[in-house]
């Protein structure tokens, strides 16, 4: 696999801010063709939060930015099916662009274009400005594991409006420090604990993975290591190192004690990958 170059950008549909006309096409699993022009600008919208790559060996020769919610391409030589991939940040999947770019003498300016993904994606239901159902009855009818798991899940993933506030939880500081070297030391995986949440005596943490080795791993709770109650990966593996899936998070829940009370010892031939 090639080495990919990555640019995250939230990408929304902005159709009623231009008055000309969108070219639209939908993802149905097969890769779509994206025309250029030598020398202009392309602008693409999508209707999911992404994050585009595109191979590192095209650097300089095909310019990708981001500014207000879009992608803008602009190619400087001309370019023949070039992968260029998006990926949705929430739910995981891949959208491929087949990109090529010619010369535009002769030819009619590009369109902007739309991307429509038609596969549906679960989403957390809307906050209500009225008092839910939800926070009376939650806390009582699921297991406090879940809750936990599933609030560390929306506010890694889920845009912030969307986050379903759940009575009795918390937000909770990290140590410093944390050394992760013995989470998965069998693996080529960069750890990092970024946020904790709690309720009652139980804890989530949630930690990012990183593949550092140009192999896909498969995600098992096997290769976890340390006094945890439950453990959830976002995603069932990782992809190789600088591509799209080459990173996730898993949600580490503990009883009685934090994140930092439950790994094992580090011992001095432990091993820490770097990011």
């Amino acid at each position: 696999m090639r080495m990919m170059r990555w640019a995250a950008v939230a990408l929304v549909a902005l159709v009623p801010l231009f008055s000309h006309a969108l070219e639209t096409v939908h993802w149905q699993r097969l890769p779509l063709p994206v025309r250029l022009h030598v020398g202009e600008e392309r602008v693409i919208f999508t209707d999911r939060e992404m994050k585009v790559g595109v191979p590192a060996n095209l650097k300089d020769r095909l310019r990708v930015q981001s500014a207000n919610g879009a992608i803008y391409l602009r190619p400087a030589v001309p370019l023949q099916g070039v992968r260029v991939q998006l990926h949705d940040v929430v739910a995981g999947a891949l959208v491929m662009l087949d990109v090529t770019a010619i010369d535009p003498e002769g030819q009619l300016p590009l369109e902007p274009l739309r991307i429509v993904t038609d596969t549906p994606v679960e989403k957390p239901a809307p906050i209500s400005s009225a008092p839910s159902s939800f926070e009376a009855r939650e806390p009582t009818t699921l297991p406090v594991p879940v809750l936990l798991t599933r609030h560390a899940a929306q506010n890694l993933y889920a845009p912030l409006r969307a986050v379903e506030p759940v009575a009795g939880i918390s937000r909770v500081p990290l140590r410093e420090s944390l050394n992760l070297s013995t989470l998965m030391p069998m693996l080529p995986v960069y750890c990092r604990a970024v946020a904790a949440w709690k309720m009652g005596d139980t804890f989530v943490t949630a930690v990012i993975l990183r593949n550092v080795s140009p192999r896909a791993i498969e995600l098992s709770p096997l290769q976890l290591q340390g006094g945890f109650t439950a453990a959830t990966y976002q995603h069932p593996y990782l992809g190789p190192k600088g591509e799209a899936t080459d990173t996730t998070a898993v949600y580490l829940v503990t009883k009685g004690r934090d994140l930092a009370d439950s790994l094992l010892p580090a011992s001095s031939g432990g091993r820490a990958y770097e990011k």
